[in-house]
């Protein structure tokens, strides 16, 4: 077999979406770091920009016995808005390294943990590499992407990450994981568990330092697998397009949801997809009404091959959240008295209206979670890292 580099596809002309977090340097509440605007004062914050004071930062503050929350894009936390009695390091450090690129082994490049996501799937698909593309518009930063097991639309990130490299902070260590010892699953590694294993959180044990991704070069896409996406790109599930066609119907329905963040539109001052679509039996599934959606659930530690799709476990079923919302009676724009509120957009993203205090948050988030809970008998488990709070 003979193996040839095929050409690299033009520039994507679609501009990566607005992804800042208000943040600077002289932020002194976690509201001011956080896409949603919640959450009170930090004791200590540290803005990091190299490896080593990162390292050195972690190490100090964890020496002195503080709360630690390291921070990247913000997108994913939610605060108490009590003061944050411990420090917070902002990991600024950015950088995409090209590693190696040939049409046999595919493509690798290292990137810090502190990079923007959405620069990282640009960068992939200006380069001819597939694999992250239905993934575009996510917000937050890099570091974030294996701890949570980032997906959307048919995609994951564990399908194309080969290892982390990161800082334990327990053996005060430099220790790399391969994919194969990240235990992934559905938005959940063993970097996330540790976040509530012991005393590390609200920040895992291992702190990600960078991710060496390893994806197949290709100037289409991975086969569009999730309805929705192949329907915007009008083509049947299966095929494969051109990645900037993927990547601008991506972008396209992430903003139609508010998932996109714009500093003047408060249906993107959120925290993304609050709840997780829930895992459950089949025999679970079965009670739930016949229209609801049911989606099989893959096995990421079992993809033996770039690009390739990750098989199903047999015997769960996912549903999907927004689904189980909305026909619970929190319809888009439901809101209790306050200034939180599920965005007008998209029923899985709660919303701070403009002055929300952490409080009208949670108090929103149960109140979908019983009433689901009351209506179907299946418990939605938050998605954001709490921070002080508890739902």
């Amino acid at each position: 077999m003979t193996c040839s580099i095929p050409e690299p596809s033009e520039p994507t002309s679609t501009q990566a979406p607005v992804l800042s977090t208000r943040l600077s340097p002289n932020a002194t509440r976690l509201s001011q770091m956080t896409t949603i605007g919640v959450g009170g004062k930090v004791q200590q914050f540290e803005n990091v920009s190299s490896e080593e004071d990162f390292i050195s930062a972690i190490e100090t503050f964890d020496e002195e016995s503080q709360k630690l929350l390291v921070l990247g894009g913000g997108s994913n936390i939610l605060a108490s808005d009590a003061d944050f009695l411990g420090t917070v390091i902002h990991d600024a450090r950015s950088n995409i390294e090209t590693i190696a690129e040939d049409s046999c082994g595919g493509a690798q490049m290292r990137v810090s943990a502190g990079t923007s996501w959405d620069e990282v799937v640009v960068y992939a698909i200006e380069h001819g590499w597939m694999g992250l593309e239905a993934l575009s518009g996510i917000p937050g930063t890099v570091g974030a992407a294996p701890v949570q097991n980032i997906g959307a639309y048919g995609q994951e990130v564990a399908a194309s990450i080969a290892s982390v490299r990161t800082f334990d902070r327990k053996t005060k260590t430099v220790r790399t994981f391969f994919a194969s010892d990240l235990n992934f699953g559905y938005r959940s590694s063993i970097l996330k568990a540790s976040m509530v294993e012991g005393p590390w959180g609200p920040s895992p044990r291992w702190i990600v330092l960078d991710v060496l991704f390893h994806l197949r070069r290709a100037t289409l896409s991975e086969p569009v697998r999730y309805a929705q996406l192949a329907n915007t790109l009008d083509i049947n599930p299966g095929e494969r397009v051109p990645s900037r066609d993927v990547r601008g119907a991506v972008l396209k329905l992430r903003g139609g949801k508010g998932m996109v963040l714009d500093l003047q539109d408060r249906d993107t001052y959120s925290l993304g997809s609050f709840f997780t679509n829930p895992i459950l039996s089949e025999e679970q599934a079965e009670s739930l009404p016949e229209d609801a959606p049911r989606y099989g659930v893959s096995q990421s530690t079992s993809v033996d091959q770039i690009g390739a799709a990750a098989p199903q476990i047999a015997g769960q079923i996912k549903t999907s959240a927004a689904w189980l919302i909305d026909r619970a009676g929190f319809k888009p724009g439901f809101g209790l008295p306050g200034n939180a509120a599920v965005s007008t957009k998209h029923s899985l993203a709660l919303t701070n209206r403009g002055g929300a205090t952490s409080e009208e948050i949670v108090r929103l988030a149960q109140t979908i979670r019983d009433g689901v809970l009351d209506q179907f008998g299946v418990t939605l488990v938050p998605e954001p890292v709490l921070v002080g709070v508890t739902i």
